[in-house]
């Protein structure tokens, strides 16, 4: 297992390799970040943000996506996977937001967490880039890296992962560190194609050094 000495030169790395990594769901209040956010569920953030770009233009406001039959917020974010449910969770929350809240996205996680279709990962992206809350998001890719570098266990829950990077990462350095994560994820250390030989963390990643001693063999 990774330690937290070799954790620390990786948080290094990471901030070396992607020091301008941001969030990439393109928003301009909390609220659209909410719903970009649940949008991207086992959806990509390009095809989000392709979505978002006329959905954010003909809704502002939670009551904008009541005064439309269900059918047509369905059919506006169509090419979305799992999208029935998603249109029916963004009309659920935008009135328990208008009913609880007076109509603005409260600033807690654990409030958020309530919301329909909004979990755990979807309400630490929303504070801590919505409102600079320090906050450690844990996506696939956050989940592959801290598991492929040894930092986790691979039976380990997403839980676990945000609590030991939390644990080992100074706190007012989780939100920069979970878009580094994510950009290391998503353009070096990939799902299908990871970049193992030239990557600065090979010699401490137990996944890395197994799989280019398969190429070798």
């Amino acid at each position: 297992m990774l330690t937290k000495k070799q954790w620390e030169y990786c948080l290094e790395q990471f901030g070396e390799m992607f020091p301008d990594a941001h969030c990439e769901l393109v928003h301009a209040n909390p609220f659209e970040l909410l719903i970009a956010t649940l949008l991207s569920a086992q959806c990509t953030d390009v095809l989000v943000n392709r979505v978002t770009a006329d959905l954010f233009k003909k809704y502002k406001t939670p009551e904008d996506y009541l005064a439309v039959e269900v059918a047509e917020l369905e059919n506006d974010i169509r090419s979305i996977g799992l999208y029935r449910n998603k249109a029916k969770n963004i009309r659920a929350l935008s009135q328990l937001l208008i009913d609880e809240y007076g109509g603005i996205v409260p600033p807690n996680r654990d409030i958020l967490m309530t919301f329909p279709g909004v979990g755990r990962k979807t309400a630490n992206v929303v504070v801590s880039n919505a409102f600079g809350i320090p906050a450690m998001a844990v996506d696939t890719h956050v989940e592959r890296v801290a598991k492929r570098l040894g930092m986790n266990r691979w039976k380990d829950s997403p839980l676990a992962v945000e609590e030991k990077i939390m644990r080992w990462t100074p706190r007012e350095q989780w939100t920069d560190t979970h878009h580094r994560i994510i950009f290391f994820g998503r353009y070096h250390c990939k799902a299908q194609n990871p970049n193992c030989p030239e990557c600065p963390l090979l010699p401490l990643c137990r996944e890395g050094k197994k799989r280019m001693k398969e190429r070798a063999d």
